[in-house]
């Protein structure tokens, strides 16, 4: 079984702790770390989206952010990022590598597989310099189905008009293009 921190509205661990199916049936927060792998070409930015796997018990076989995942109790969010590249992708990064863009808090309900599904969750969004090929990554098979590189501009355009069956927020994309905007222009 997996436990979460229970956080407040800022992110800060409460000193408890609850098992993942519970904080998603009764929507309690809890953290996630997201990291957005990024590359250069022909002097754009584009963005790596992992398809998620059909069996994921949420947005199954939806495009998604690069690499995330929830954080375990007493864990941090650049500890749970840099694991969470390592276990979906097959990557190895250190934590000063990630690049912070900011923070986000998700609150959403739904049903997935006929079982209601709430998500609570405050999420430190980062984003990683990553040159590597869709076929250079390892992917973990019951997480991940493919990944695809695709023009951070356009992929904000194909999210926003939802041509694209999607799991990402435009304002986490947004966040994301602000941060490398502000990285290269120095």
């Amino acid at each position: 079984m997996e436990y979460f921190d229970i956080v407040d509205m800022n992110g800060v661990p409460t000193g408890k702790t609850v098992e993942r199916k519970t904080a998603h049936r009764e929507g309690i927060m809890h953290r996630t770390s997201h990291v957005w792998l990024i590359r250069m070409k022909d002097s754009r930015p584009q963005i790596l989206l992992q398809k998620r796997c059909a069996i994921k018990d949420s947005f199954p076989g939806c495009y998604d952010i690069s690499s995330a995942g929830h954080i375990p109790a007493g864990c941090d969010f650049k500890e749970s990022a840099v694991r969470e590249l390592k276990e979906e992708l097959g990557i190895d990064v250190s934590e000063d590598q990630l690049i912070y863009c900011g923070d986000r808090i998700i609150n959403w309900d739904r049903e997935f597989h006929g079982v209601p599904f709430r998500d609570r969750q405050f999420s430190r969004v980062f984003y990683l310099l990553c040159n590597l090929d869709e076929k250079d990554y390892v992917l973990q098979a019951e997480e991940v189905e493919s990944v695809l590189w695709m023009d951070l501009e356009d992929c904000m355009e194909a999210v926003s008009a939802d041509a694209i069956n999607h799991c990402i927020v435009s304002e986490e994309l947004e966040m994301v293009r602000r941060a490398v905007e502000a990285s290269f222009s120095k």
